[in-house]
């Protein structure tokens, strides 16, 4: 999955993109989110997502959350 695809996907669902802006290693794009949530998205495809609105961004990503450790 690449940045626009991801960005599409999420504000069409009605949450707006709040910042985008490459990561610190420059490998991939980091965005943000007006409900909390951050999405690292790798120049490989690869998707990790964070913050506090984290399960709505990944049911319109139709991406698995991961289990928060304890």
């Amino acid at each position: 999955m690449d940045a626009d695809k991801i960005v599409a996907l999420v504000t069409a669902g009605g949450i707006e993109l709040t910042d985008r802006r490459r990561n610190v290693r420059n490998d991939g794009w980091s965005l943000s989110f007006a409900n909390g949530a951050t999405v690292e998205v790798g120049d490989d495809g690869s998707a990790r997502i964070g913050g506090k609105g984290t399960k709505a961004v990944a049911r319109l990503l139709d991406l698995p959350v991961a289990p928060r450790s304890t």
